[in-house]
Formats: C-alpha cells, sequence, structure tokens
C-alpha cells in the first residue's frame, strides 16, 4: 500500500519492519524544489517506523542507461539541496545518505570523490554500484568508513561492469547478461568490505541486494537460488 498507515500494518501483518528505502529525487536543478516530495516521504517514513532515507541524485531522465556529470552551478545546487534534505530528515530523526548509482547525477569516481570532499552527508555504500561507476568500495570504506551511513551489498562481475562503464552496454542489458551476481561470486571483495566495517565500529544495516530482471517463472527460480547463496555467504562470515 502507499498510504502510510496502511503500509506500516500491511509489513507488521508479515511480521517485519521497515528499515528505510529508496527515493530518486532531483537536487541539481535550480527550477525543481525537491522539498514536498521529500516532506511526504519523511512522513510516510515516521509513521512506518523507518530510520533511512536512501537518495538517488535522480537526473529527472526515467531510466538509468546514461551517464551524466554535473558542472560547477550544478554542484552548487545539488550540495545545497542535499543538506537541506539532510537537516530536514534529521530533524524527524530519520537518516538521510546519498546513494552513488549508475544513471544518476553521483555515479563516476570523480563525482563520488567530490561527494566525500564538500559535503558532510553520510553515503549509502553500495558496493556494486560504486564498482560500476569507477569507485573501489574496498578503498573507500578503508579511508572513510565513518562516512557510511547504511551499506547495500551487492557483487558484480567487473569485465560486464566495465562495458557499462565505457558506455558499451546499457545496464538493463548488462542486468540481463547477468552483472550482479550472489555476494562472493563477483569482484567486489564483500567479505574484506564487512571485516573493515566492523573493525571501523560501523553498527548501521546491511541490506543484501542483488540487481536482477525476471521474466520468466525460471528466472524467479533462479533470483530464489541466488538469494539463498548470498544469506549462506553472509552467515559464513
Amino acid at each position: 500500500p502507499t498510504e502510510p498507515s496502511a503500509r506500516a500494518a500491511h509489513l507488521e501483518g508479515y511480521g517485519m519492519k521497515a528499515v528505510g528505502g529508496f527515493l530518486p529525487v532531483v537536487l541539481h536543478d535550480p527550477a525543481v524544489d525537491p522539498m514536498p516530495l521529500v516532506e511526504a516521504e519523511l512522513k510516510a517514513f515516521s509513521v512506518a517506523g523507518a530510520s533511512v532515507l536512501v537518495l538517488a541524485a535522480d537526473a529527472g531522465t526515467g531510466d538509468y542507461e546514461a551517464h551524466h556529470e554535473m558542472d560547477e552551478a550544478q554542484w552548487a545546487v545539488f550540495e545545497r539541496n542535499l543538506q537541506a534534505v539532510v537537516d530536514l530528515a534529521a530533524e524527524v530523526g530519520i537518516l538521510a545518505v546519498l546513494h552513488p548509482h549508475v544513471g544518476t547525477m553521483v555515479e563516476s569516481a570523480a563525482s563520488v570523490q567530490r561527494l566525500l570532499e564538500t559535503t558532510t552527508a553520510q553515503i549509502c555504500l553500495d558496493t556494486g554500484h560504486l564498482l560500476v561507476g569507477g569507485t573501489n568500495p574496498l578503498e573507500l570504506v578503508r579511508h572513510h568508513a565513518s562516512r557510511v551511513g547504511i551499506a547495500h551489498l551487492k557483487d558484480v562481475r567487473s569485465g560486464i561492469a566495465a562495458q557499462v562503464a565505457s558506455g558499451e552496454l546499457g545496464f538493463v542489458q548488462a542486468v540481463k547478461d547477468g552483472m550482479f551476481v550472489p555476494l562472493g561470486q563477483g569482484d567486489c571483495e564483500i567479505a574484506e568490505i564487512v571485516g573493515l566495517l566492523k573493525d571501523a565500529g560501523y553498527e548501521g544495516w546491511y541490506v543484501m541486494e542483488q540487481d536482477a530482471v525476471l521474466e520468466s517463472a525460471l528466472d524467479g527460480a533462479a533470483a530464489k537460488t541466488d538469494v539463498r547463496a548470498s544469506i549462506d555467504f553472509l552467515l559464513g562470515l
């Protein structure tokens, strides 16, 4: 359900609680006010008891196929809006983090580095999207563990990821081609990353993710098998 109270009740019926959610929002465009969308989402989060708002710097294109970089004026708007969202969320006890994500305004290694250098916002450590965008997630944790607000654990095949980064392959097609794999079966060094986070005193959530395109019952069955493999990997740590 989209209505906040009904959504919370629906989750409770399954013995579940909301941790947070993913919100694509345009933060770089001076003609777009992100606050009404954010305010509505924060109200829904409060009702559901969710504590982490995961922001993606939406390019406004409706998909994740193109690569983007902000100019200086857009960075200034982005930084101002991001801080406003972080502050507003904090007022109601919710942590807002920025998710570097393929196809958004913060994807490349340069944009991730600038995000870390010129803002104080915490980030969503999405190991897969960082690697696809050119950032080594292990090195990021090694140097910036204190900036990690939530960890999205994904594993990817770096060879396919490189084709996405070069523009040779679109994001959706790369997912269909198996770019994302069960944890421990790709090139993201998940065990080492979890170890570094633990050593750094990280006490946030770990979200297990594997992007997939499900076009048949066979795809669904394979996804279940992959989820089980990822769970077993994490329990083995």
